[in-house]
């Protein structure tokens, strides 16, 4: 990319430039905190920047700090609080300029309340209310917040409420905004949402993981009984690949003489170098030469056939948990065995 004037840089550029001047070690935090798709787009544009001058970057620096700071403001006490405080620092017309380009950031998150509260206060608001009303004011708080209080709820009305975040599509803004008026009617007239979402099956999973165990079985058993389809796309996403890290070594041992030894090469193919380190020190000094010599020579393979390994591998993972072979971590930081 030849050296562009900022006004003509695309918000992907203008990215690429803040990640080259905040260093490496900020940019490789920053991607690991990205989907793989993003990390792909910002390598790309990373990988076009030939130069930035300095007065680029300055102003690239300075759009991010103001941006930042509107948001700071925004999330500490909302949009009238920012643009007064930015108004007094920046003066009036550059302060509606940030707000204007904070799009997302204007159109405040339901129940921001809610999540500065504490979880027992929260509870006490919802715990009587219908459980679609739990769903959706649950499905807006942070997951540990939100598993704390789903572990707090009736058995009878987990297994419920889970599913009723898991099948969660789009609310309409007026359906949101009456709940908000009746846990705190002085936010509701923030609410500035054309459209919103959430839950999902990414919305219950964070829940589930940050529950005992206890719990998170009692929820799945009594859903699988109404919808089993829905438990077996819970339960895929509940431990992926990765997370083999947090296994110990008896059970990583375990899982790689239970898997097959091509679904394991393949898996750890585009793993990342902390996944692979923890498998091969858990194998034979041999084994694990044998394994990173099969993997150099196996050429390339396409994603997918990876990602298939990998649930696989986890599928093997999930199977001796439920015989009570492995211990995994959970949410909290307690381990129980499943």
């Amino acid at each position: 990319m030849s050296v562009q004037r900022q006004r003509t840089l695309t918000g992907r550029q203008k990215a690429a430039v803040l990640l080259i001047a905040l260093g490496q070690d900020v940019a490789a935090s920053v991607f690991k905190r990205l989907s793989q798709e993003e990390v792909e787009q910002l390598t790309f544009e990373i990988a076009n920047v030939s130069k930035v001058n300095f007065e680029q970057r300055e102003n690239i620096l300075q759009e991010f700090r103001d941006l930042a700071m509107a948001r700071e403001y925004i999330q500490t006490g909302g949009i009238a609080y920012a643009r007064e405080v930015l108004e007094k620092a920046l003066g009036g017309k550059e302060a509606e300029d940030i707000l204007n380009r904070l799009t997302s950031a204007l159109q405040v998150r339901p129940f921001h309340f809610a999540r500065k509260a504490d979880p027992n206060q929260v509870l006490g608001f919802i715990q009587d209310e219908h459980p679609q009303t739990v769903a959706l004011v649950l499905s807006y708080l942070d997951p540990e917040q939100a598993a704390m209080i789903m572990a707090a709820l009736p058995a009878e009305l987990q297994a419920d409420v889970a599913r009723r975040i898991a099948t969660m599509k789009g609310t309409s803004p007026e359906v949101i905004a009456e709940v908000e008026d009746i846990l705190e009617s002085k936010l509701s007239a923030m609410t500035t949402v054309d459209s919103a979402q959430a839950g999902g099956i990414e919305a219950i999973v964070k829940i589930l993981n940050g529950v005992d165990r206890s719990t998170e079985k009692g929820i799945l058993e009594q859903l699988s009984v109404k919808d089993p389809d829905l438990v077996d796309e819970i339960k895929k996403r509940m431990f992926v690949f990765e997370d083999i890290i947090f296994l110990d070594s008896k059970a990583i041992q375990r899982v790689i003489r239970e898997v097959d030894a091509r679904d394991l090469q393949l898996a750890l193919k585009v793993s990342r170098d902390d996944v692979k380190e923890i498998l091969f020190n858990n194998m034979s000094k041999r084994m694990a030469e044998t394994f990173q010599e099969d993997m150099e020579y196996m050429g390339p393979v396409r994603l997918r056939d990876v990602e298939d390994a990998q649930q696989r591998i986890v599928g093997v993972i999930r199977h001796l948990e439920d015989l009570g072979e492995i211990v995994v971590s959970r949410g909290g930081g307690d381990d129980i065995i499943v």
